[in-house]
């Protein structure tokens, strides 16, 4: 059931962060390859969001109907893990929403190299059927690299367990390429060699090998708050232990918040964010990493900067479209955001108003991004709960540098 929030104006915020949330991301990737490595060591500092959650259900599963919730994640990877292991028929099915999202690119893949998958509902979207055991067909396939990395990984996790192995033949664009070589890295970790060049990835017919292994504090969860920092008028905040080497592509936030007027400094094991100039103009390239488009949208929106973005284009079958979904909302503050010739255009506020009431869609990304503007106005969610998805906790930790 939905609940709203309403956060009162507060332009000063200070504090550390009780508890950044480890990597849901990593933390999917994990769970998978520690699965198909046999799952006997431990895997430390797990993800709590749902997905992750969700995640772990499935794989303990031993029904045949095995359902994703909204968890694009959670589908896309177990569509490819019970694609190769599954011995008998598993209907793989989601939520409404993902239902409208679609995968069939992942499919015709899985296809291509013997899995036997068909289409329950609506030709190209969930829910699937797949009929075990596999037998593998061909070892390279042919896929889109413009889409979803997800699809990318998904196959490069399976492939070692492959009696001929996989060679990945991207065509086109490949976009959220640290995701990618995440999941490359993550592979190595389970003792597992990946070879990437240009568009082609290799992975031959090897064995993963048991692993401990902790997940890192996840960089997206930590995009949020530089973002409060950025819009409040006086702001210190401590991240903790979170490193800036990390294996994830959205440490690229440090890079594009130095031009929106927040700089990190290492403290320790942890991250001090603290408030600095900030450039009138910005632009941003965020085909490979589209997670941080909402919030740095807001942030140019409301500080007054023009930006020009490119790279959005896989937003649109996100949790929501997140395209439509920013336009709509920014309007509500008073900056646009338009399309031309595969560039977004946002001509930011030039007043903003005292109270606004935004709608999350269902998208825990709509409401952390939309959550900062709390430093400048007074802001109403009509559906808090959605956070549960990556960060269950953002609220108390909103709360508590707001005091």
């Amino acid at each position: 059931m939905s609940s709203s929030l309403t956060l009162i104006r507060k332009d000063t915020i200070e504090g550390k962060i009780h508890y950044l949330p480890a990597s849901k991301s990593l933390s999917n990737r994990a769970l998978i390859i520690h699965a198909l490595a046999g799952g006997q060591t431990p895997i430390h500092n797990l993800s709590e969001a749902n997905d992750t959650v969700v995640m772990q259900r499935l794989l303990a599963a031993k029904g045949d109907i095995l359902n994703a919730e909204d968890a694009g994640t959670v589908m896309r990877f177990i569509t490819a893990y019970s694609a190769v292991t599954s011995t008998d028929t598993v209907i793989i099915t989601g939520s409404d929403r993902m239902k409208q999202r679609p995968i069939g690119i992942l499919v015709d893949s899985l296809k291509q190299i013997g899995a036997s998958i068909t289409y329950t509902e609506k030709e190209g979207f969930p829910p699937l059927s797949i009929r075990g055991p596999f037998t593998q067909k061909s070892a390279e396939v042919n896929a889109r690299g413009d889409v979803s990395s997800q699809f990318i990984s998904a196959l490069m996790m399976i492939a070692p367990i492959l009696p001929k192995g996989l060679t990945l033949k991207l065509e086109g664009k490949v976009g959220s390429l640290p995701y990618i070589q995440m999941t490359a890295s993550l592979m190595k970790k389970f003792g597992v060699e990946v070879t990437i060049e240009s568009n082609s990835i290799g992975i031959t017919h090897q064995l993963y090998k048991p692993t401990e292994y902790t997940v890192e504090a996840d960089w997206s969860a930590a995009s949020y708050w530089f973002a409060f920092v950025a819009l409040a008028k006086q702001a210190t905040i401590i991240l903790p232990s979170i490193a800036l080497r990390s294996l994830q592509g959205d440490r690229i936030i440090v890079d594009m918040m130095e031009q929106l007027g927040v700089i990190a400094e290492p403290n320790a094991n942890d991250l001090l964010l603290r408030k600095k100039e900030s450039r009138a103009e910005f632009s941003w390239d965020f085909t490979h990493c589209p997670d941080l488009a909402q919030t740095i949208a807001v942030v140019c929106a409301a500080k007054g900067i023009l930006a020009t973005f490119t790279g959005l284009e896989s937003l649109r079958i996100k949790e929501t479209d997140r395209i439509l979904a920013l336009q709509q909302e920014l309007k509500k503050i008073g900056a646009t955001l338009t399309e031309a010739d595969s560039q977004w255009i946002l001509i930011p506020s030039k007043h903003l108003p005292e109270s606004v009431s935004f709608s999350t869609y269902k998208d825990h990304r709509m409401a952390m991004a939309f959550a900062p503007l709390s430093c400048l106005m007074d802001v109403t969610f009509d559906d808090h709960s959605v956070v549960k998805k990556s960060y269950p906790k953002f609220w108390e930790d909103v709360l508590e540098v707001r005091r």
